[in-house]
This record gives structure tokens, sequence and C-alpha cells, in this order.
């Protein structure tokens, strides 16, 4: 497959584009406002690609702001920097592009209070990002709300947009029976690889509206550029601190070459083995939008040399042999794609409870309720959980992995839960814990993905399992025990575990 081209950016497709309020353009407005929210780049994004596109069509500049709350939810050292290194990233590149780039850090909870309102005060037109997750859907639709002028919102979460499927749905199967009659259309049109290499002049250096910056004052280069001290500084939990990975662009891409180059081949065969080390670590950068799904994807057909438009015309419900991929990427692009997008779908259509005990489907409610009052031999306070201390070797092995790295293997994760499960005091307990531990600690949580693999553990998107147990009833379950002695766990637990 040839290298895609640096082509123009150009409007989003329709069905990506959703206008959030009843205002019309602004006449006379001085300049375009992009709110970056999301689509935290500045390649392969279609928030940003129609931003630019919509700047050159009413000939005004772009101005566009990318900000970083203090209050919400789990705010820490770990996820700060992590979005702050993407912060740096986009501070370059649009420098290069001379496009007018604010990043802005609260240095205090609500400090951020009123900035929208002000860059967008002399807008002719405001283009956001749309994530179906977290406190983000409220954040822009408050401000949508607010705002006097025409906000267009854009979805770029994954291949297929978010309206091209009516409904959520319970399982991994009846979703790619869906998407595989749909994704056609949407195969071909990509986000522009390179948007930033052909920016017309007139899209060039917008003013800054008078007094912003006095109130405002974007975040300096010491903190952008990770100095310890300017993030001390910040009211955020300074316990949980930054992973040894850096967040942005450019180690979104770096972890990307890495995994096709060195993993990608064994990734069929060995990715439930700890021990091989061939997961692609790029869910972080995915969840905050360092880099697009549509990038990863055409990265993995460009090196299989393919095509999209060589698929199968119609549907079949296959998980492998669909797409006409190498087994390997047939399976990588299964998770990136099929299980990727059920998450996101999910939250999408049902963004008041998917986060919520209440979202579980009717049978696994019905089966772990019945089973809420069983004892349980072992059990195990939040604390104790948190600090890794059970009885249970490997279970702490991935507790600390996660402390530490803020990921844990994908297989290891799963069964990470089902103790969290069997090990509290109620289910309603379990999925609390989950929560909060992912959520703080996971560096890709707080993430319609993430929350997929947390509610999995209790029975979503999965079916009911025989025979009936004690706690699980007739969710899946699983074992240590199990595990290894199914899988190679010898260097993941000599070093996450410590001495036997």
């Amino acid at each position: 497959m040839s290298r895609p081209r640096k082509t123009a950016p150009r409007t989003a497709p329709a069905l990506r584009v959703t206008a959030l309020n009843g205002s019309g353009l602004r006449a006379g407005g001085t300049h375009v406002l992009y709110w970056m929210v999301a689509a935290r780049r500045t390649s392969w994004s279609f928030g940003l690609d129609h931003a630019l596109a919509r700047a050159a069509e009413l000939g005004k500049p772009l101005l566009v702001l990318e900000a970083l709350r203090a209050g919400y939810p789990w705010a820490s050292d770990r996820l700060h920097r992590f979005v702050l290194d993407g912060m740096a990233d986009n501070a370059r590149a649009f420098a290069d592009a001379g496009i007018t780039y604010v990043p802005y850090v609260e240095p205090s909870p609500g400090a951020g209070r009123g900035l929208v309102e002000a860059l967008a005060a002399r807008a002719a037109l405001v283009v956001t990002d749309e994530w179906p997750c977290f406190f983000v859907p409220r954040m822009v639709a408050a401000a949508a709300a607010r705002l006097d002028v025409r906000v267009e919102q854009v979805d770029g979460n994954g291949l297929l947009p978010l309206r091209a499927s009516e409904r959520p749905f319970a399982t991994a199967a009846a979703f790619r029976w869906h998407w595989q009659k749909v994704i056609h259309p949407h195969l071909l049109n990509a986000p522009t690889p390179s948007p930033l290499a052909t920016v017309p002049p007139a899209v060039r250096d917008a003013e800054l509206p008078g007094g912003v910056a006095r109130r405002w004052p974007a975040a300096k280069a010491a903190l952008l550029e990770g100095a310890p001290r300017a993030l001390a500084a910040l009211p955020i939990d300074h316990t949980v601190t930054p992973v040894a990975y850096r967040g942005g662009s450019a180690a979104a891409a770096a972890t990307l070459r890495t995994f096709l180059t060195r993993r990608l081949e064994r990734y069929a065969d060995e990715r439930s083995e700890p021990d091989a080390d061939v997961a692609s670590g790029l869910s972080p950068y995915l969840h905050f939008g360092h880099v697009g799904a549509h990038q990863v994807l055409h990265a993995v057909w460009r090196q299989a040399d393919w095509d999209p438009s060589r698929v199968a015309a119609r549907a079949s419900g296959k998980r492998d042999g669909w797409w006409g991929l190498p087994p390997a990427a047939e399976s990588f692009v299964d998770e990136i794609f099929t299980w990727r997008e059920l998450g996101h779908g999910f939250a999408f259509h049902r963004p008041d409870d998917h986060d919520r005990y209440e979202s579980l489907p009717a049978w696994a409610r019905a089966s772990l309720d019945a089973h809420a009052g069983d004892e349980r031999p072992h059990q195990y306070s939040p604390a104790a959980l948190e600090a890794a201390t059970t009885h249970d070797r490997l279970w702490n092995a991935a507790q600390r992995q996660l402390v530490s790295e803020g990921r844990i293997h994908n297989y290891l994760r799963m069964l990470w839960g089902k103790k969290i499960l069997e090990w509290s005091p109620s289910p309603r307990a379990a999925l609390a814990v989950l929560i909060d531990l992912n959520n703080k600690y996971a560096v890709d949580g707080r993430d319609p993905n993430s929350y997929s693999g947390i509610f999995w553990t209790l029975g979503r998107f999965d079916r009911p399992w025989a025979p009936e147990r004690p706690i699980f009833g007739v969710i899946r379950y699983m074992s240590s025990a199990a595990a290894e002695r199914k899988l190679s766990l010898d260097g993941y637990l000599a070093r996450y575990a410590g001495p036997a």
C-alpha cells in the first residue's frame, strides 16, 4: 500500500459533525476557535481537519485552545504529565505551521472558568471534539449552551462514526455483524495525515482577544517540558507519580513503529503471554488522543501492503479472515476496531449509566445479585487491594504493575478484575474498587475501552457460563491457579511479584 499523500484538510464527513446549539456563524468574527478536548494531536484528526477547512472557507485565522483542568476526578502527576507531554508536541507543531495555539493549564480548580467564552466572544465559529465518556460530554454541552456562536462538534473516535449505529450492542459478535454491513463507505474516508503541511496564509497568526493572556496565561515552557518543580506546584495528587514512558504524538508514533517492526508478527499467537511482551502499548495514546485509530490502522495496512478497498462486500460475522490481512494483523485489528469501538458505542448510546452497575445485562445482574450474600473465603479492604497485600502472588504482581507502570498486561487485567469481584463484600463494592483503582492508576483509565474491560469482568459483552459457582453465579470464572498453569509467568512474577 502506498504512503498516504499530504493532502489539504477538508471538512469532516457530515455524519461526524453535530451542531451543539442553535446559534449561527458570527458575522464579522475575527477567527475560528478549535477547542481541542479529545483529539489532542496535529495529524490524522477529523477535528483539526474540520477546523482548518472551516477557517479557510471563512477566510479567518485559526486559534487553537488545549486546556488541562486541575479539578477533574483522579487528577494526578501521572495523568497531567502525560497530557503535558502531548501539549509540548502540539506547541512545537502549531508554532512551525504559524497557527496560534493556547496551552492552558489550570493553576487551581475553576481558574479556567470563562476562558472558552472569552476566546469564543469574537469567533466566527467554534469547533470542538466529540468524546463519549468521563466529564467531557457534559463539559462541552454546557459550554455550547452558553455560547452565542455556532459550535460544531466533530466525532473522530474511530473508523466507524458513532452515529453509524442506532443502538449499543450486547456482544462483540453482534457488533461485528453490524459493522461489516455498514463500514464500507467509511473505510476510504480517513482524516488528513499531515494537515499542517498545507496551511493557507489566511488561517495563520490569529490574535488573542484582549486581556485573555493576562487573565489566563499560557502554560510556561518549564511545565510543558517536564520540570518537576512546575508540576509539583499544581493542586493535584502527587502520590501517583508519572510513568517512565512519555506521552504525546511523537512518543505515540515511536510506540507504533516499535509494535509494527518488533511485535505485530507475534501478536496473534502470543498476546495472552505476559512474558512475550507483544502488547502494542498504544492504549494510553489512543485514550488521550495522541494517536488516532485511523493512523494506527493505516500503518498496519501499509505494512501488510494492503488496501481497504479489498475487503469483502458482504457481512459474515467472522472474527478472522474478513479483512484478508495476515493473521497477526487480523487479530490486532479486531482488538483496536471491534472491541474498542464496541465500548465507544456503548458509552455514546448510554451516556447516563455506562459506568454504573445498572448498565450490566439483566442476566448478569440477576446472577450477581443472587450470589451477593455468598460466603467469601477471602475478603480484602480497598486499601489492602491498592497496596497489593493479598494472599495471591500473581494478583499482587498485576496490581503492582498497575501502580508502577499505569497498565496491566491484557490477560492479567481480566484476572485482576475477576479476583476483585471474588474478594469484595458485594458485586457493587467490587465495581467501585475496580473503577477507582483503574481510573487512579491506569494511564488509559476513564475511557470507554477501559470501562469495557472493567464491566466485562462482571458480564458485559459476555454470556452466561456453566457451571454456576458461588459468588460468580454464571459470570465467567477465572483463577490465578489456572493462569499459572496456562501461561509463561516466570519473568512477569520476577519483575513484579518480588520473592516467593
